[in-house]
């Protein structure tokens, strides 16, 4: 499947929060997560512009694998391939029998809303601050998937430019 988003750092997510929470059905779903990233025995996932990566969000854990960045949209887009996993301990066991080798942690807060059909997360990520994301429907037929979370950003007040740059990634360039 392909993810389309806007990332960008905000200094104070209250007032993207107000926004939300004037449109949001139900109560938003707030979660800590801790992703654990891996690198492969076979390639260097920096190199190839992949990632791996095991996510526990609560009692629940995925894995997801994402392909490079696709440099056709302005924005950041990649292949993203999800899978639950029912035990997060028995997957890391699995990948390290396997040869794969933790890589770096990234552990944020988020708050997941759903805004006239895209997924609006509020992170709190540790390390690197206050971000908003903003992910277009994940159907393929979906038309104009940029301009979408363009328009989702700026109704919102999100603003900046945006950043391509994974929260990994961020957190890897800081010397």
């Amino acid at each position: 499947m392909l993810e389309v988003e806007i990332k960008a750092r905000v200094p104070d997510l209250e007032p993207i929060r107000e926004r939300l929470l004037l449109s949001h059905q139900g109560v938003p779903e707030r979660v800590h997560e801790r992703d654990i990233y891996y690198n492969s025995p076979h390639r260097d996932f920096r190199e190839t512009d992949e990632a791996l990566r095991l996510r526990y969000a609560g009692s629940s854990c995925t894995l997801t694998y994402k392909g490079k960045k696709k440099r056709e949209f302005r924005l950041k887009a990649r292949e993203e391939l999800n899978c639950v996993v029912e035990s997060g301990e028995m997957m890391e066991l699995i990948l390290s029998r396997l040869g794969f080798s933790p890589a770096a942690e990234v552990e944020k807060w988020r708050e997941y809303y759903s805004y006239r059909g895209a997924t609006v997360s509020l992170d709190e990520v540790k390390g690197l601050g206050s971000f908003v994301e903003i992910e277009a429907p994940g159907s393929p037929g979906h038309e104009h998937p940029e301009e979408f979370v363009r328009k989702i950003a700026q109704e919102l007040g999100v603003e900046g430019e945006p950043i391509l740059l994974s929260y990994l990634e961020l957190l890897q360039s800081i010397p």
